[in-house]
Order: C-alpha cells, then structure tokens, then sequence
C-alpha cells in the first residue's frame, strides 16, 4: 500500500472555508423524492436566458475546436460603447468570483489588509486569506446601512482594498451617491475600493449609483459587474470590471489566458443587444417584490426593502425550522446563518407563480411552526 502525500499544504488554508452554494435541484429531488421543485436560493433570474442567447450559442457551436478571443476585444467594445468608457478600462473574466480572485492576487501581500462590511458576499473574505491578508469586518447599522465613518475609521497604513457590495447581499441595501462620494473624498492614498455592484440593474432609488461615474472621474474604484443575474447567464460564467486603465493591466497580469470562454462571450454580447428581454426581467422582478412585500406584510414578517432580487425576511427562533420544511416540501431558500443571520432568510424572487406557492406554503407552516 503507498503512502499517503505528507506535503504541508499552506497554513492559510486552515482559514479557508469551501464556498458552499444552494443545493442544486438535482440533488434536492434525490434527496427527498420531488419531482418538482422551486429553487428560490441564489438570486438567479427566474425568466431563463432569452431565446436570442440561445441561438446565438447553437450558432457559435462550429467554432468550438478554435480557442477563444483571450482578450474578449468584441465584448470590451460592446460594453464600452454601453457604458461610456473605453475598452481600456474593462477586465472581462469567469464570473465575478474569478475577477476577486485576481484583485486579491494583485494586491495583497501576507499581513496586508481589507476592510469589508458585514454581513456581505464571503468571496472578499476568501481572496484575502488566499494570499494571508488580514480582514476586518465592520459591522452594517441595525437596519444594514452602511456606516462610512466606520469604514473610514477601520482603514490602517496596511489597508489595500475597501469592498463594498452595492446592492448588498444579503440584506439589499444600498450606498448612495453621497455616501460613496464622502467615502472616496476621504480615502487615504494607496486604498482601492472593490464596488461590487452586481445587482445593480435591479436598483431603482434615485440616489444610487453603479460607481462607474467615479471611475470615469478618476477615483480609485474599481466597479464589478456580471452577467449572472438580469442578463441569465449564471451557468456560462461572465462577468467584468470597470477601473482606470493602469489598475486593469496589472490585474492582467495576473489574469489566466482563455479565462472566458467563446459560448460565453457570444452569450454576453447577445444579452448586451436584448433590450426587450433586460426590460421584461427588472419588470417581472420589480411585480414579484412588491408581491413577496405585501405578503409579508399580511403576514407580520419583518423584511428589508431590497434594491436587488432577492429579500431578507426575519422569521424569528424558528427561522432554521421554517427553512428546513421549505427545503423537505421542494423550496430551496438560504437560510441565514450562512451569514451569522439565524434568524433570517433570504428568497430569491421568483415568477409570479412561484412566489404564490412560496407564500402559501410559509402561511401553512407560520401555523404549525410559528414564528
């Protein structure tokens, strides 16, 4: 019999932890028997991708044995042109996880540091103890607003990034325009801040912004979007960031060739052009929110109003319960302790229908769970 390898793995990966993601539909009808089930768990657009995406990619099938565009140059100039900057400005890359990885492999050092507010999206967290940084979580205000003089306050001479999720998941709460523009006025020199503003599309207050402004100003931001949400895309992988030029070729450096498939940049530059599909999204998104709201409001259940996709509802002790009967009945949600949330979940907004059997599945249980 061989030995097993004794090869001594990193010592900061005794602080990583696996992501773990919703449990997939497959899984959820083996495990308990369904033949059909509600995934309402990781923000994903309910409408699927539009059938343009579709042909788009059976067209594309023929050239599969080329490699792809390693610098996505058509999709740059689309999203430029869409955006208002140029394509020197743009980083294209395997979903946003991958374009925090880079960030983190660009910049940190062991001991340095990032300031990430909390709770918020865990892959800022696992880039930095990728490369050995320190993170220091500010806590969100009680009702998730982001507290900029503590973020101010959390900064030291071996910060490098600021990350800030805008829409924020999981809550769905938002940095204005004024908050973002009195935090990066009073950003030391040598700080980048990561606007993750994946959500961004669905946002609808007048103050909000994509930070991609601040970017065209001259800031020391860098704005991650992606393709996985409004656009449907989340099974392809895209997603992109906008910054100045200089801070693009260094994360290039860093970048792997090929990193973005050609099915998915096909995929991208088609979702771009389909405004029809885009408007009928936000709209279905924006019904079923204001459906998921006044439910709860039937119902008691406290919720924050959420600029996203998804809602954090409260549902008090017996949250974890309520989450498990969903989960058994074929409703998958995530429950909030995944975020140190015990008493909350967070539902994705579905269709419409989806939603009315959500609503009534959790008016049965409120009766026989409680709240």
């Amino acid at each position: 019999m061989k030995q097993l390898p004794t090869t001594q793995s990193r010592k900061t990966l005794e602080k990583i932890q696996s992501y773990q993601p919703g449990m997939p539909i497959w899984e959820m009808k083996k495990r308990y028997g369904l033949s059909h089930i509600i995934k309402l768990a990781s923000n994903e657009n309910p409408l699927g991708p539009s059938p343009k995406i579709i042909r788009a990619i059976l067209g594309a099938l023929p050239e599969l044995h080329r490699y792809p565009d390693t610098h996505t140059t058509t999709l740059k100039e689309h999203l430029a042109d869409q955006l208002e900057v140029t394509p020197e400005h743009l980083l294209v890359t395997n979903g946003g996880d991958e374009l925090i990885k880079l960030i983190s492999e660009t910049y940190l050092e062991t001991e340095d540091e990032i300031v990430v507010p909390s709770p918020t999206f865990g892959e800022y967290e696992f880039g930095a103890h990728l490369m050995g940084a320190v993170i220091k979580t500010v806590p969100l205000e009680a009702d998730y607003a982001f507290h900029v003089s503590a973020i101010l306050a959390a900064i030291t001479n071996r910060t490098k990034l600021v990350y800030l999720c805008s829409p924020n998941n999981p809550t769905g709460t938002y940095l204005s325009r004024q908050d973002l523009t009195a935090l990066l006025n009073q950003l030391p020199d040598g700080v980048l801040v990561v606007l993750d503003a994946a959500y961004s599309h669905y946002a609808t207050a007048d103050d909000y912004t994509t930070g991609i402004e601040f970017v065209r100003q001259g800031y020391p931001v860098l704005v991650l979007q992606t393709f996985s949400k409004i656009y449907a895309l989340a099974g392809i992988r895209v997603g992109f960031g906008v910054a100045h030029p200089s801070v693009i070729q260094k994360i290039l450096k860093v970048k792997e060739p090929f990193n973005v498939n050609s099915l998915a940049q096909t995929a991208a530059i088609t979702a771009l052009g389909d405004v029809e599909h885009f408007e009928k999204a936000l709209t279905e998104n924006t019904k079923g929110r204001k459906q998921l709201y006044d439910a709860f409001d039937e119902m008691n259940i406290p919720y924050t109003v959420s600029m996203s996709n998804f809602i954090l509802a409260k549902f008090g002790p017996n949250a974890g319960k309520i989450y498990q009967e969903l989960l058994e009945r074929g409703i998958i949600l995530r429950y909030g302790d995944t975020w140190g949330l015990p008493e909350h979940i967070r539902i994705s907004v579905g269709t419409l229908e989806e939603n009315q059997i959500l609503i009534q599945n959790i008016r049965e249980l409120l009766i026989i769970v409680g709240k």
